[in-house]
């Protein structure tokens, strides 16, 4: 895997799972960091199958359109902030 296309990242795993982690990767002789991706790529995978997840996704994705439209407004349409009189 080339290093321009990757990202470090860091995560913190309870002992217990990391013990688990470690020793699947030593069983199917590959690194931690491949274990783990793989673990990614099969929740992801599991993810975009998931009807639900999906309806989900889609709704997030309109809100924060949404949010970003609403943020990128020109200053005249924009609604105003009301500013307090002391």
């Amino acid at each position: 895997m080339n290093d321009d296309q990757t990202k470090v990242m860091s995560l913190r795993l309870p002992n217990e799972l990391a013990a688990e982690v470690k020793a699947l990767a030593r069983a199917e002789e590959v690194s931690i960091s491949e274990a783990i991706r793989a673990a990614i790529y099969r929740h992801i995978a599991t993810r975009r199958a998931d009807k639900r997840f999906q309806e989900k996704l889609k709704e997030r994705l309109e809100e924060d359109l949404k949010t970003l439209e609403q943020l990128s407004a020109s200053k005249d349409d924009a609604p105003k902030v009301p500013t307090s009189n002391p």
